[in-house]
Parts: C-alpha cells; sequence; structure tokens
C-alpha cells in the first residue's frame, strides 16, 4: 500500500518524530511505500520524492502560533476572528491533504498525534474535513490526549472547548483505527468515547547494536571530569521537573560509596525559566555533592558530533555504554523510552512507579528493577542499589534476564505484528 503520514515535524529527536521514524522503518520492511506530509523536516526520512512540505502544519508557523496563543494563552475579548481564521485555516490544510493524497495515490492516512492532541487546531481539524470527504482509511497514532495535560488545553471560549472535543480524537468508524502507546490511555479512550484502541507500546531495535563500548566513547567519562574507579550511574532525560531527577541526586547523597556518582545528560531547554534546574544546582549544594552530581548536556547529545571548539560529543548511545546502572525516578510519562534504552543497553534501572504507565504496562511484565513508590527512598531500596553497583554479576544476571524480555515485549517484530492488524481494512 501507498501510506501517507500526516505529521508536524519529522526527524528530529521529539518522542512523535523518533517513534515514528520507527514505524515508517518496520512498514517499508513490510513492503509498504511510504510518504510524508509535513511542516518541519529537520532530515530526511524517507527519499525527497516522497517528502511533501507544507508549512502551514509546523507547530511553529505563524498561523499554528497565532491559533494556541488566541485560544489558550491570551484570548481576545471576542472568538470571532479566531474562529474564521482557524476554519479557513482549516480547509486549506483539507485542500492541500486533498491534492497530496491524489497525487501520491495515498491508499491509507496515518495521522502522527495531530489527531489527537490539539497543539495545532487547524491542522487536526484539516485532517478531519478531508477525512471526511475522501472517506479514505485512517490510522491514527495517539502518543497523548488533551486531559492528560491538565489545564493546559482549557479554553475561556465553549466554541473552543466545543472543537477540541470533537475533534480531538477522531471519532470512531470502520474506516478508522486507533493507537494508543499505554493500557491507561486505551481505557480512558474507550470510558470517553467508545473508542476501542489497539495498544501498541514504543519499541526499540533489539537486532543492532546499541551501547557498545568502542574507540569513540572511551574516554567520555574522563571528558566529563571522572576518575578511574568511579561509579557512574547515567539519568539520561531532558531536565524537566516530572523527570524526578532529584530523587537520583538524593540516591547518590545516601549511598556510602563516594565513588558512586550522577551524571544528568538532558539539558534545562524545556524547564520554563530554568526554575526546576535551579532547584537542581541548589540542592547538589546544600549536600555538598558537587564533585559526585555532572550535568554533561553540552558534551551529550541525540549523534556524535564537535563542539565549537572541536571537543567530542557522544550520542545517547555512548552514554548507556559508559554508564553501570541508569536512574528513571519521573512521576509521569506517556510511556517512557528511557526505561527501554536501559533495557537495550543492558544496564540496570531504578525506576520510581511512574503513573500512569509503568506498573501496568512495564513493571508488571517481570522486569528486574529497584522500584520506589512516589519517589520516596527508602533503607532497603538504597540497599539494594548500592549491592547492584558493586555486583557486577548480579548487574549481568539482571540486564540478561531484562534484555530477552524487552525483546518480548518491546522489539520491532512486536510492532509489525501490531502493525498488520491496524492497517487492515
Amino acid at each position: 500500500m501507498n501510506i501517507g503520514i500526516i505529521i508536524g515535524r519529522i526527524g528530529d529527536v521529539d518522542g512523535v518524530g523518533l517513534e515514528t521514524e520507527k514505524w515508517i522503518h518496520v512498514l517499508e520492511q513490510m513492503g509498504h511505500d511510504v510518504y510524508i506530509l509535513s511542516g518541519m523536516f529537520k532530515r530526511s526520512v524517507v527519499s525527497p520524492d516522497r517528502q511533501t512540505y507544507l508549512s502551514i502544519l509546523s507547530f511553529f508557523s505563524p498561523e499554528c502560533e497565532w491559533e494556541q496563543n488566541r485560544a489558550f494563552f491570551y484570548p481576545p475579548d471576542d472568538p470571532d476572528e479566531l474562529l474564521f481564521r482557524i476554519d479557513n485555516n482549516a480547509h486549506r490544510i483539507a485542500t492541500e491533504i486533498f491534492g497530496w493524497v491524489l497525487r501520491n495515490r495515498i491508499d491509507v492516512i496515518l495521522s502522527e498525534n495531530a489527531s489527537a492532541l490539539p497543539c495545532h487546531l487547524s491542522m487536526g481539524l484539516g485532517i478531519k474535513m478531508a477525512v471526511e470527504k475522501m472517506d479514505i482509511p485512517v490510522v491514527t497514532h495517539d502518543h497523548d490526549f488533551a486531559w492528560e495535560r491538565g489545564s493546559r488545553y482549557h479554553s475561556p471560549f465553549h466554541e473552543i472547548g466545543k472543537l477540541v472535543s470533537e475533534s480531538f480524537p477522531l471519532r470512531p468508524s470502520d474506516q478508522i483505527h486507533h493507537a494508543t502507546i499505554s493500557s491507561a490511555a486505551k481505557i480512558e479512550l474507550n470510558n470517553r468515547y467508545g473508542i476501542d484502541a489497539e495498544i501498541v507500546p514504543n519499541v526499540m531495535d533489539f537486532e543492532q547494536p546499541f551501547a557498545h563500548n568502542d574507540d569513540y566513547n572511551h574516554d567520555l567519562l574522563r571528558e566529563i571530569g571522572f576518575e578511574d574507579g568511579d561509579i557512574p550511574m547515567f539519568q539520561i532525560t531532558r531536565i524537566v521537573e516530572r523527570k524526578g531527577i532529584e530523587t537520583a541526586i538524593d540516591l547518590v547523597d545516601r549511598l556510602p560509596d563516594d565513588r558512586v556518582k550522577l551524571v544528568v545528560t538532558g539539558s534545562a531547554a524545556d524547564d520554563e525559566r530554568k526554575g526546576y534546574f535551579k532547584q537542581l544546582m541548589e540542592r547538589v549544594a546544600e549536600r555538598d555533592l558537587g564533585d559526585r552530581v555532572h550535568f554533561a548536556y553540552r558534551r551529550i547529545l541525540s549523534h556524535r558530533g564537535k563542539t565549537f571548539d572541536g571537543r567530542k560529543i557522544y550520542s545517547l548511545s555512548d552514554a548507556y555504554a559508559s554508564a553501570v546502572a541508569c536512574t528513571y525516578f519521573s512521576t509521569y510519562e506517556g510511556f517512557g523510552n528511557a526505561f527501554v534504552e536501559a533495557v537495550l543497553a543492558r544496564r540496570p534501572v531504578f525506576v520510581n512507579n511512574y503513573k500512569p504507565v509503568y506498573w501496568l504496562d512495564i513493571g508488571s511484565k517481570g522486569f528486574k528493577t529497584v522500584m520506589i513508590e512516589d519517589n520516596q527512598l527508602n533503607d532497603q531500596a538504597v540497599q539494594d542499589v548500592d549491592a547492584i553497583l558493586h555486583d557486577e554479576e548480579l548487574r549481568r544476571d539482571i540486564t540478561e534476564h531484562n534484555f530477552k524480555l524487552g525483546r518480548e515485549l518491546f522489539s520491532f517484530q512486536v510492532l509489525e505484528r501490531k502493525l498488520v492488524s491496524l492497517f487492515d481494512f
């Protein structure tokens, strides 16, 4: 089949984009031809002749930013102009989708979160308009929803509330199949709208090398200030409050061996006004952990490269290769890719039972971890972590068990089986 993907941006490091690339890889392996319509291509993910750029679809387009500001952040006194522009932009997008489908002989549309989260109102509405006119099969890959974001998508205008309620997500029909990334989302979707979705967990390629030590990454620890004999735990996440990084800092403080150190790889770019980052820095200073907690966001990015002064930039795979174990004390995740990455990397992971996904979709499956509740470190958890960090054979037993289980549950082969069902119309 010719499968047409509609997505706000692709080729970047955001979770929706990265998971979409995995779907593309597996769909092409299955023999399908994939076409992409997007407002931003950070890099090519299919052949250029199958990529169509439509600027209005970008989350950073003037149209999208104007709509979001007036619908949710800085509403005017009267919504008439807002509603007119949304409708006008949506009709424009629907027309472009219609032409794109005809030109490329698209058999099925895959809407990547654009029909689930109302972060681009006219795109979601435009997809709805196009689908209703064309009567074309649609798969919607629903990563997250408005109700999961607190008050973010509450508007003072009842017309906007109605638009969000009626268009996000797309309503069920024989021609629309929904895929959620967690059991909690599947349950909520059914309770709210009677939609029976297929759970498609986020996956990793368990057949490709990952987190291997090599000539490039052998000096990573030394480059970020470690000494021989140090025991590195890595927190391989962005610096945002829900990641629970303060708990990882507290863990380091409670471990008796001063050689145990924490590396936080992510940046604070998504931390509003850097308030959480400042709290973490203050916590480190208060506990006198300056030599045991390292923030390495300038040297560790998604891919290898060079800094402006010629020093190495290491990849996430390099970071996992350099870790003895990983911390992952998030309070909330839509799924939790960093957990599966640690499993793939064959690294022990110390985890909080994050809501609403971890225990239901991951923890209850039999993975061996040190798990805490509500980010409360207890003496037993600290002792268990200490034992794992200092026992190589125990780490090997844990990680081999977790790797085999991860391959059974979160591999590309699992994704292929799910896609066969989803694209069966």
